[in-house]
């Protein structure tokens, strides 16, 4: 019997962030790490709304926590970007 889960839309994350994959078999629930550090690296104001009403705060700051790609300007500029109101400006 299939398990009854929500239907979550893709986020639009803007297509040269994942250059190298298919975007019609992307999963980003699979590739979360990569979508969140990416848009962290590279992304618009637009990417970054789109990650995390997708993905949420916490699980955003839990990618962060343990990525080794990220640098730690880049960790502290995401803990202080997610709690300003610059993110809702888009």
């Amino acid at each position: 019997m299939p398990e009854d889960k929500p239907y979550k839309r893709n986020p639009q994350i803007s297509k040269y962030l994942l250059w190298e994959y298919n975007p019609d078999t992307f999963d980003y629930e699979r590739s979360r790490k990569v979508v969140i550090e990416r848009v962290i690296e590279r992304g618009s104001l637009a990417d970054w709304s789109a990650m995390v009403n997708y993905y949420g705060k916490e699980s955003i700051l839990e990618i962060v926590r343990d990525s080794r790609q990220l640098s730690e300007r880049d960790k502290q500029f995401t803990h202080i970007f997610l709690d300003s109101t610059l993110l809702h400006a888009v």
